[in-house]
């Protein structure tokens, strides 16, 4: 069931798509991936972590 479902979805029949620039020559799906790896770098150096806050030390 969950086959079908995905290969509704995706279409993998057919040549690829690539993204053309100057002698850059890469397919839309790694192009996609390279993206969200990199929106996820950089939420990850400024999204603060859970329980990393300091807390003020009252003398």
């Amino acid at each position: 069931m969950a086959e079908s479902l995905l290969a509704a979805l995706v279409s993998l029949n057919g040549p690829g798509h690539y993204f053309h620039w100057h002698w850059i020559d890469i397919s839309y799906a790694n192009l996609t991936v390279i993206a969200l790896m990199v929106v996820t770098f950089v939420a990850a150096l400024f999204v603060p972590f859970p329980g990393r806050r300091h807390k003020k030390e009252t003398k």
